[in-house]
């Protein structure tokens, strides 16, 4: 079986003149809580990601989220960095370090503090709270066009329209686009292998693309295809090369010598 720890997320404050509690905190909170949570333990591919249980328990409200021992070690070592480099954030991936910032945001609206922490022994803490100021250099990140190709899962939107695009390399891909962009597409790209041109912003450190800020350009149609005809006069442009060869097979070999495998 595989060990486990967990990461804690401790919130201070009050509602109203009462000390906050599991029985006064808002779900909305609570939800709030775990969209962040996730993306600080795995900014990247979720879809391969172990399991995340999760209460909540009292003193004030702690939010205890449990997965697999590695990460909580992994993520203990973010803190313990965080807290070196004096709140810099520059080192962490993009989704992680907006998720420290969503923290920041929180504490400065509902008058509260964050304590986070894991159940390592003698854990680093990283405490958020309303006077917090995270280091991050924007200079770092500039930006640039992508090409992805993938499978299109979903599209479009009531609110706000978007394509998801399922990766090989980056996983699910959550592109923003504009409705006009989506409507005057002729054919239905969903659940169809696409390529998708997309801006952005990347890293110049470290190469590493914002997968939250991602804006649809084009689709682009990479459907395999040929012409029967075309491919057909190929193969009689090459039989032509061949003649005079009484046996290609053992012409090759000759040549291949003692590299023929």
């Amino acid at each position: 079986m595989e060990r486990t720890g967990h990461i804690e997320i401790r919130v201070k404050g009050k509602r109203g003149n009462l000390d906050l509690m599991p029985e006064n905190y808002d779900i909305r909170d609570v939800i709030a809580v775990l969209e962040q949570a996730e993306n600080l333990l795995f900014p990247n591919n979720k879809k391969e990601r172990p399991t995340i249980s999760y209460n909540i328990q009292e003193g004030s409200v702690k939010h205890i989220l449990s997965t697999a021992l590695q990460v909580v070690i992994g993520f203990n070592a973010v803190l313990a960095q965080i807290q070196h480099t004096n709140y810099s954030i520059d080192f962490l991936e993009s989704p992680t370090a907006k998720a420290f910032e969503a923290f920041r945001e929180a504490a400065i609206k509902q008058d509260v503090v964050f304590e986070i922490s894991t159940s390592i022994e003698n854990s680093s803490k990283v405490i958020v709270d309303k006077s917090t100021e995270f280091i991050r250099s924007e200079d770092i990140w500039v930006e640039a066009e992508f090409y992805f190709y993938g499978l299109v899962v979903d599209l479009g939107g009531k609110q706000k329209a978007n394509v998801h695009l399922d990766t090989k390399e980056h996983g699910v891909l959550r592109i923003d686009a504009d409705k006009a962009i989506l409507a005057n597409y002729q054919s239905n790209p969903l659940y169809k292998r696409y390529g998708v041109r997309a801006s952005g912003k990347q890293n110049i450190t470290t190469g590493e693309i914002d997968k939250t800020a991602l804006r649809l350009i084009e689709i682009i149609d990479f459907s395999p295809s040929y012409k029967e005809d075309y491919l057909k006069g190929l193969i009689n442009k090459a039989r032509n090369s061949w003649m005079g060869v009484p046996d290609a097979d053992d012409w090759l070999s000759s040549l291949r010598g003692d590299y023929g495998g």
